[in-house]
């Protein structure tokens, strides 16, 4: 049996770095941003009575234990699909959003915000470098394999925004609207090519594609329709398919996940398959055979709730042939939001917020362990990787 082993991460005030951000080659990048003013009280979402500052955890997963290289405050929120952080490619900046920020004229209340940060992760010690405007709840963000195109779903707002990227500087290229407000844009993701990006709409139960043609985005006319509520989004390394989770009701029904064939034309929906109750994301493996599902599972209930369990659930799902199946699940936390895959794919680190930390887990394959786990100050509720 795997040796059990904890790793503290920052302090609830103030910055935690180590003194230089490791540049080593084989480095994997993982950012966790972690939301200050959200805590659970029977069930429900509450601001606390003296929340800490939002920040992100940046964590090494190219070593064993994953091993914490800093703590920076900043803009982060528990709203919106836990893709709300992107590292880019050649690791030097993560992309975080913000889809609420505290209500200045009462600080027991949240109010929708409209921001993406630039975290530069090669300063010492890492700083945002930058900060720009997006729309009203800015929520799932992506940036493209050549480091050139930023998205940004606005979850409040019926819009995409678009950036161009030069190095780290960000530079508003406009908006996509989707639909009205009532759509929910939540998840984005390019595909590895870049001629494509998928934004998930679980207000109006859509999925929207958009064509990409060098710094041009734009709507296409196809819609995919995966299931009830579509909500978190994962992209294959390799481009040839995607997968949802379709969040459903949230009245204690076990949902979906979907795959999308991405190489059909047009592309479309060829396997879906029952994971449980509010699947709240779903993360891709670097060996695009695999995919990590976070399943509430009724974890974040009132205690009164027929639904209310003591735990949630990683559910591990293989794709082949164009079809899923269920490889297998682990008990997890309380209310647990991203993952992420180390590049071997063989660690998942969980997300769990009642408990303030990131589960470390240990894939052979076929089980999935837990090993260890990482404090973070305030709730870990978004989640981004380098490729």
């Amino acid at each position: 049996m795997p040796r059990r082993m904890f790793w503290t991460a920052g302090i609830a005030a103030g910055l935690f770095v180590l003194p230089v951000l490791s540049s080593d080659a084989l480095a994997q990048i993982a950012v966790s941003s972690n939301d200050g003013k959200a805590v659970l009280i029977n069930g429900v979402n509450t601001v606390p009575d003296n929340p800490v500052p939002d920040n992100v955890t940046i964590i090494d997963l190219g070593v064993s234990p994953p091993k914490v290289l800093a703590v920076v405050q900043m803009p982060t929120s528990l709203v919106g699909p836990p893709s709300s952080v992107a590292v880019a490619p050649d690791q030097s900046f993560a992309l975080v959003t913000a889809a609420t920020k505290l209500d200045p004229a009462d600080r027991k209340k949240v109010i929708p915000h409209n921001i993406v940060s630039v975290l530069d992760l090669k300063a010492t010690p890492p700083a945002v470098i930058a900060t720009h405007e997006t729309g009203t709840g800015a929520s799932g963000v992506d940036i493209n394999r050549a480091g050139t195109l930023a998205l940004v779903a606005n979850r409040l707002e019926g819009t995409v925004s678009v950036f161009t990227i030069a190095g780290k500087v960000l530079t508003p290229a406009g908006k996509i609207t989707l639909g009205d407000a009532k759509s929910q844009p939540s998840a984005v993701g390019f595909t590895p090519d870049g001629t494509m990006a998928l934004v998930t709409r679980d207000g109006d139960s859509k999925v929207s594609i958009l064509t990409v043609k060098g710094n041009v985005v734009e709507l296409s006319k196809r819609e995919v329709h995966a299931g009830l509520r579509p909500y978190p989004l994962a992209m294959s390394p390799r481009g040839d398919w995607a997968v949802v989770g379709n969040v459903g009701m949230g009245f204690g029904d076990s949902d979906t996940a979907s795959l999308i064939d991405l190489k059909a034309n047009p592309p479309r929906v060829v396997d879906t398959i029952t994971v449980g109750p509010t699947p709240e994301a779903v993360f891709a493996a670097p060996d695009g055979k695999h995919v990590v599902v976070t399943v509430i599972n009724g974890s974040s209930r009132p205690s009164d709730s027929p639904f209310k369990t003591d735990h949630g659930l990683a559910v591990i799902l293989a794709v082949d042939g164009m079809k899923l199946s269920k490889v297998t699940e682990a008990k997890v936390g309380t209310w647990c939001q991203g993952a992420a895959w180390s590049r071997d794919s063989k660690t998942v680190l969980m997300q769990c917020m009642l408990e303030q930390q990131i589960e470390v887990m240990a894939f052979d394959g076929k089980t999935l362990t837990k090993t260890g786990a990482i404090k973070v100050s305030g709730g870990p509720s978004g989640f981004g990787t380098s490729p």
